[in-house]
């Protein structure tokens, strides 16, 4: 619970700055579009290919054999359910983005801003790791930010609401804390070979 508070609060904070005016949880409203420096596109793009490519890269290098390798598979595990279920909430809730209307109570129309997939994936991306480390290392708490940061930065290009990064942070979080109490990761275990020699895993937050 720890873990979602402290990213939500962060995500928060900074997209407060004006009066609500709607949506589920009457906190959404347009931003002033912002598309320049830490906020780019560009950068919050290089932000979430990273993550993916740095998970997969560390899963597949250091196996299911160590404890860090054990948490990068929950993390794989962690983003590749979460980036099956928040494309299937888009679907089912057809939310347009701000880009596409002023108006946040727009459901069920022909849009995908419920729930931010990329919010959700660097949510549920840093919770193992979180969880398995930040009582023992408080400094891996500061992995939070990084769903924090592109929070912020999909509401400033209006390609979310704030309740959209809100519940996508929650969503995340919990997929990333189911994962990593499992007895042990799932996608490895369907590998050839399980890329396991041996590791058990006790932890349970």
């Amino acid at each position: 619970m720890r873990i979602s508070l402290l990213i939500l609060l962060l995500a928060l904070a900074p997209v407060g700055q004006s009066l609500a005016s709607g949506g589920p949880l009457g906190i959404d409203h347009r931003l002033h579009y912002d598309n320049s420096g830490i906020w780019k596109r560009s950068n919050q793009k290089a932000l979430m290919y990273g993550s993916i490519v740095g998970i997969g890269a560390g899963a597949l290098a250091l196996g299911d054999g160590s404890e860090l390798g054990d948490t990068f598979w929950r993390s794989v595990d962690a983003m590749v359910i979460t980036g099956i279920g928040t494309q299937g909430l888009k679907y089912a809730f057809g939310r347009e983005r701000p880009s596409q209307t002023n108006d946040p109570n727009r459901f069920f129309k022909h849009g995908q801003s419920f729930p931010s997939g990329e919010v959700a994936a660097l949510s549920a991306a840093v919770t193992p790791f979180i969880a398995r480390y930040g009582d023992d290392h408080p400094a891996v708490y500061a992995l939070a930010l990084l769903p924090a940061y592109d929070a912020v930065a999909r509401v400033k290009v209006r390609g979310h609401w704030q309740s959209d990064v809100l519940a996508s942070a929650v969503i995340g979080t919990g997929i990333g804390i189911w994962a990593s109490r499992r007895d042990s990761p799932l996608i490895v275990g369907w590998l050839p070979g399980g890329f396991s020699v041996g590791y058990v895993h006790h932890f349970k937050p």
